[in-house]
């Protein structure tokens, strides 16, 4: 079964997380899938926005423990995971998420990196990373403290606090809740009206808003990679990661 599918709306392009079972939980194979599929995306002229969405109950649990514990010796084993976060970072066009249920850690962190977020009312979030022996990533530690302040960045980041979809649209990380049926259709309207917007000046626009910024995005996703892989080596990481896969 694809863990990952895709389906064209006119110039939208739907990067389709599908993992219901496991809550999406991502993979290695999956962060390589996804980045291709962005840089694919970011190349053909005929699509103008991403829409992110997800199958099941949850929009994604984060990563995939087993699969991290299968693998944490392997010194490159979150390069794919890097990449994947550099190419979201500084992907040229409008990206817009519809989130729903679970999105944890990465579930939670990759928002940051999309322009729209559209959320169904039962939408939960949670970073546990610190919680987990590991440290927070994709420049979180960044955008988080930029977007809400010091004070609440540490409460979601290191308290590991969870949040709902009222209190995400509070903090700005989600422009629009609508009833779970409707997620969807909503974010679909949304992205095909940005999708008929001038191109070049949508693109432009974009571009301008992050181009301050960016540099220190990129540089913070790799400072965060490389202690990230130092924490996940932990002798307290290990230990979380074996009482969780043993719930």
């Amino acid at each position: 079964m694809a863990t990952v599918l895709t389906e064209k709306q006119g110039s939208v392009f739907e990067i389709n997380l599908n993992r219901p079972d496991k809550k999406n939980a991502l993979t290695l194979a999956m962060y390589v899938e996804m980045t291709a599929l962005l840089k694919q995306a970011a190349e053909d002229p005929n699509i103008h926005v991403v829409l992110f969405r997800a199958q099941g109950q949850s929009f994604c649990a984060g990563n995939d423990i087993s699969d991290f514990v299968s693998a944490a010796h392997n010194p490159n084993i979150l390069q794919d995971v890097l990449v994947f976060l550099h190419t979201l970072a500084s992907f040229p066009k409008p990206i817009i998420a519809a989130v729903h249920g679970d999105a944890v850690g990465i579930g939670t962190t990759m928002l940051l990196h999309c322009d729209l977020v559209v959320s169904a009312d039962n939408l939960r979030c949670k970073m546990p990373f610190v919680q987990l022996g590991l440290i927070p990533e994709g420049a979180s530690t960044l955008l988080f403290p930029q977007l809400v302040g010091h004070r609440h960045a540490f409460e979601l980041l290191v308290e590991g606090r969870s949040f709902d979809a009222i209190k995400a649209e509070q903090l700005g990380i989600v422009n629009q809740i609508t009833e779970p049926d409707l997620l969807l259709e909503t974010a679909r309207n949304r992205a095909k009206k940005l999708s008929d917007s001038p191109v070049d000046s949508v693109i432009a626009a974009k571009q301008l808003m992050k181009a301050e910024t960016l540099k220190s995005v990129h540089q913070v996703i790799d400072s965060e990679g490389a202690l990230f892989y130092q924490r996940l080596l932990s002798e307290e990481a290990q230990k979380a990661f074996m009482a969780f896969l043993q719930k």
